[in-house]
């Protein structure tokens, strides 16, 4: 007996809605554009904010991909390579215009800053970059926007900003397993609360902005420090 395998076509309303989502990722890099605008002009509160909203758009996108099934209705547009392109713009592009701004770096050392954009697009093509059995990154993973904010919420000196540059510059290079907080196999509900703190904390300093308060900033550093400790403690019971 013969069996009819044609599948049935793809209703329209899907497929504009597979299409949005992709819309609603591309929509991050407007808001990195935006965010790059004002780092140019010093204008930081706004320059976190289009980052923030940036950081929002790429926590949600994967969940509405998935509830819209987007490489099945979609399958001639690479939602990976689209989310990679905005994540390079928001993640290392506008991070470096901070950089390169008066007053971050050290005189005449401003374009050590463009080592980021190489190590980090090294960083973004390897096809290793992210374990997919158990879910990691490989290398540092590019959060040079979270060090630039900090840059910025101290007020540090050009020559300590400089050290953090080139040691995390580095440790792309460096093949340590870096957690993937949205899709830890251990300990991801509590990453993912002390994260929504982190985020909270920043959403006020950014608002303080220009003048952020000190102790809430070096308070507001247990999330990097918890996250940095946390990785190097999955790394070396990875091996």
């Amino acid at each position: 007996m013969r069996v009819d395998r044609t599948e049935a076509p793809i209703p329209f309303v899907r497929v504009v809605f597979a299409l949005a989502v992709h819309g609603y990722t591309a929509f991050g890099a407007v808001l990195g554009f935006a965010a790059l605008s004002a780092a140019f002009h010093q204008d930081y509160a706004t320059t976190f904010w289009m980052l923030s909203a940036a950081f929002l758009v790429d926590a949600t996108d994967g969940t509405l991909a998935r509830k819209a099934r987007v490489k099945h209705v979609a399958p001639y547009i690479d939602g990976s390579l689209l989310d990679n392109i905005v994540d390079y713009l928001t993640y290392v592009v506008v991070p470096v215009a901070v950089m390169v701004q008066p007053g971050i770096l050290p005189a005449g050392y401003e374009w050590l800053a463009l080592s980021v954009l190489l190590a980090s697009a090294y960083g973004f093509s390897r096809t290793d970059a992210k374990g997919f059995v158990e879910h990691y990154f490989q290398g540092f993973p590019s959060y040079w926007n979270v060090l630039v904010f900090y840059y910025v919420v101290l007020g540090t000196r050009p020559w300590v900003n400089l050290f953090f540059l080139v040691f995390f510059v580095t440790m792309v290079f460096v093949p340590m397993r870096w957690l993937y907080p949205s899709r830890m196999e251990g300990g991801r509900s509590a990453t993912i609360w002390l994260g929504v703190l982190w985020g909270l904390m920043s959403v006020v300093l950014i608002v303080q902005m220009p003048h952020p308060s000190p102790w809430l900033g070096w308070l507001s550093l247990f999330y990097p420090i918890y996250y940095s400790v946390g990785s190097l403690m999955y790394h070396l019971r990875s091996r």
